[in-house]
Parts: C-alpha cells; sequence; structure tokens
C-alpha cells in the first residue's frame, strides 16, 4: 500500500508541470496577483488606459496607468516593486514578477491571452 501511494505522487508529480502552460499561470497572475488584478488599470494586453478624469482649479486632469509595453524587464520590476501613489503594493516574488514580464511581452503574438 505504502509503495502503490509512493508511485503514484511520484508520477503526479512528474505530470504536476504540464497542469498549466507557462502563459497560462502568467494570465492568472495578471488577472490576479493579490486580489486586485493587473489588468484593471493597464488594460487586459497591457496597453494602459485612463483610471479617472477630473478637474482640478479649473483644469482637466487624469490619472493614467501607463502602458507595460516596451519597458526593459528592469524598469518593468523596479515599477511593481516602487509602487507608489495608485499603484498598489503586491509583494510579489522574483518568479512572479518574472511571469508578469513574460505575459506583458508576449500577449499581443499570443491568441490564449484574450
Amino acid at each position: 500500500m505504502q509503495y502503490s501511494l509512493v508511485f503514484f505522487l511520484s508520477v503526479s508529480l512528474a505530470f504536476a508541470g504540464d497542469f498549466m502552460t507557462q502563459m497560462e499561470y502568467a494570465k492568472m497572475l495578471y488577472e490576479n496577483p493579490r486580489g486586485i488584478g493587473c489588468v484593471h488599470c493597464h488594460g487586459p494586453k497591457g496597453e494602459g488606459k485612463v483610471l479617472a478624469r477630473f478637474k482640478e482649479k479649473g483644469k482637466e486632469k487624469e490619472i493614467v496607468a501607463p502602458s507595460l509595453h516596451g519597458l526593459s524587464k528592469e524598469r518593468f520590476a523596479k515599477g511593481i516593486l516602487a509602487s507608489k501613489s495608485v499603484m498598489p503594493t503586491y509583494f510579489l516574488t522574483n518568479d512572479e514578477i518574472e511571469s508578469l514580464y513574460y505575459f506583458v511581452t508576449n500577449i499581443q503574438n499570443n491568441d490564449k491571452g484574450k
């Protein structure tokens, strides 16, 4: 009995890596990393969007979540780790940041990310 349990667990773990593709995992993180997803502010493909418009001293102003395209990996990670003002702090691991960067750099060429 113990041997069959060990065999079953080892076989299960051997195939666990195929449970999700890298892009599926990255998309999942992008849509909901820690309660609120990047998608809500940066758009479904990281294109960025206007979050709010308001008037201040008679002038119209906007709060904008920037596009994530064209950023270096270092700048992307710095933006996540040094969150300020509207950007929430997520406390992501380096692997999660790598996955999110993979997503935003590959989303335009991948139909699964829609």
